[in-house]
């Protein structure tokens, strides 16, 4: 009888340990799942926010104000626009016969 009561006494010990293990585990894996979502919604927030940062980016004012202040462009006026004539001599039409 002592035998099956120390086998007993062992298999308590060993599945009260196992179910402590499990324990710690699942909650370890819950922290880790919590850690995961609120990654995620931080991730989220970020895209939003670069997508509005990239849509501000480029607005047509903005092009504008950035090509005459850093490109130093500015708009085409009659008074500085140059036109270029052609000047050679019209090519005769391929399928033409004299």
């Amino acid at each position: 009888m002592t035998r099956v009561a120390v086998m007993l006494l062992l298999a308590l010990i060993v599945s009260g340990l196992f179910l402590v293990k499990v324990s710690y585990d699942e909650r370890r894996l819950f922290a880790d799942l919590e850690k995961a979502k609120a990654e995620e919604q931080q991730l989220i927030a970020d895209a939003k926010r670069l997508d509005a940062e990239r849509q501000a980016q480029a607005t047509h004012l903005r092009v504008e104000r950035v090509a005459r202040e850093k490109l130093d462009m500015r708009m085409a006026a009659p008074d500085v626009t140059r036109y270029v004539s052609d000047t050679r001599p019209a090519a005769p039409a391929s399928g033409a016969q004299p």
